[in-house]
């Protein structure tokens, strides 16, 4: 090209130092250097036009080329996109599946451990009560044989010193004094047998309130990351 450019600009300067034709608006130039300068931009021109010619021609090629390149990748793009989405749905819905059946073991350990405290409970309690009632039981018999065994002594007192009445009376209110005392001991151990029972069974009933709020958090800890994992992926690092 750039023998071209020189070419025609000594065209240019040829023209514009030719002697002129009198009365025109013609000149006269040198036909020879005229010509060679011609067949030097006509030798020169060919080259770059078919260069330019085969870039016209290989236009569409290459633009269709780069047009098939671009969609491949778009489509490659958009595989690699729906392969990591489905992994991560994967993913998500595997950890999601491993939380719950956690949450399950969670409630069911706790559901476990509440029935062996109340069964645990249960007895103890059944336990007290039999004791309570076994003791209250043996105080009244106690009670019951000092009763007859002073009635017994008062009686044959009696027999002894038939005309004696205030030994006789002295037996009888030592024999009320007795029975009296063992039914006043049978009810202290009542109460205080009712008491214990009531304290176990108020610590039983702070054990199941902890037990019951332990099942509570880990039913709440299951459903937010359901509704989490819901609206985005799904994150086991907080």
């Amino acid at each position: 090209m750039y023998r071209v450019f020189e070419a025609l600009d000594e065209l240019v300067t040829i023209v514009e130092e030719a002697r002129g034709v009198p009365m025109t608006s013609g000149c006269v130039v040198p036909r020879g250097d005229v010509l060679e300068l011609l067949d030097d931009v006509r030798d020169a021109i060919p080259t770059e036009l078919d260069d330019a010619q085969d870039v016209l021609d290989h236009r569409d090629e290459v633009v269709g080329k780069a047009k098939h390149e671009a969609e491949s990748g778009v489509s490659k793009a958009r595989a690699d996109a729906d392969r990591m989405l489905a992994e991560a749905q994967a993913e998500a819905e595997a950890m999601l599946s491993d939380a719950r059946a956690r949450a399950e073991r969670m409630i069911a350990e706790a559901e476990d451990q509440a029935e062996r405290t109340v069964s645990a409970g249960r007895q103890e309690y059944d336990d007290l009560v039999g004791r309570s009632h076994s003791e209250a039981e043996r105080m009244i018999q106690a009670g019951r044989a000092n009763y007859e065994r002073a009635t017994e002594d008062g009686r044959a007192e009696q027999a002894r010193l038939v005309n004696e009445q205030e030994v006789v009376r002295a037996a009888h209110a030592e024999s009320a004094r007795l029975l009296d005392a063992a039914q006043s001991e049978s009810i202290r151990l009542r109460s205080e047998c009712d008491a214990y029972v009531d304290g176990k069974l108020a610590d039983f009933e702070d054990l199941l309130a902890h037990t019951l709020r332990s099942v509570g958090k880990g039913r709440s800890h299951l459903r937010g990351p359901a509704v989490a994992g819901a609206a985005a992926p799904f994150d086991y690092g907080s």
